[in-house]
């Protein structure tokens, strides 16, 4: 495979979410659902370990307080699911949600040199999820950082409380 076709093939196509399980969200969740999601297709590196295949639809749900990625053919036939538990992401999910109530309040009342460093530990806290994720995943899902920044973006909206 040339590496062309290893870019056209290692992606996803498709991000959809269980509605049964993790409900629909108000009109600002639903928004930043679905940039996250067109963020992470326009731009991401996704592939099976010793697998040629792909484009892949990724699946999300939450079972029983664990993230599920059912991982699909771009047609939708099934070929694995990986059940995380979100326990290695609570704090780094509460330290996020705080830094982000500070950057939104701070937006209002801060001067700009005090809302960058607001900032920069929220892209830190992101970044950190991302790494997390990342191992997590290694060994079974190939992605590059950005793709983990982007997937961990998904995390976070699913767990946003608006």
């Amino acid at each position: 495979m040339t590496d062309l076709e290893a870019l056209r093939r290692n992606r996803l196509c498709a991000v959809n979410f269980d509605d049964a399980s993790i409900g629909r969200g108000t009109p600002d969740q639903e928004h930043e659902r679905a940039v996250a999601v067109y963020d992470l297709i326009e731009e991401n590196s996704f592939a099976l370990p010793d697998r040629e295949g792909g484009p892949y639809q990724l699946n999300i749900a939450l079972l029983n307080s664990k993230l599920s990625l059912d991982i699909r053919t771009e047609e939708g036939e099934p070929l694995v699911t990986h059940i995380l538990s979100l326990t290695p992401f609570r704090g780094i999910l509460k330290d996020y949600f705080m830094v982000c109530e500070s950057y939104y309040a701070a937006i209002r009342t801060s001067t700009p040199a005090q809302i960058e460093a607001i900032d920069m530990g929220r892209r830190g806290l992101h970044n950190e999820g991302a790494q997390v994720l990342s191992e997590r995943l290694k060994g079974k899902v190939e992605i590059d950082f950005d793709t983990a920044r982007r997937l961990f973006t998904l995390v976070t909206v699913l767990h946003w409380k608006g």
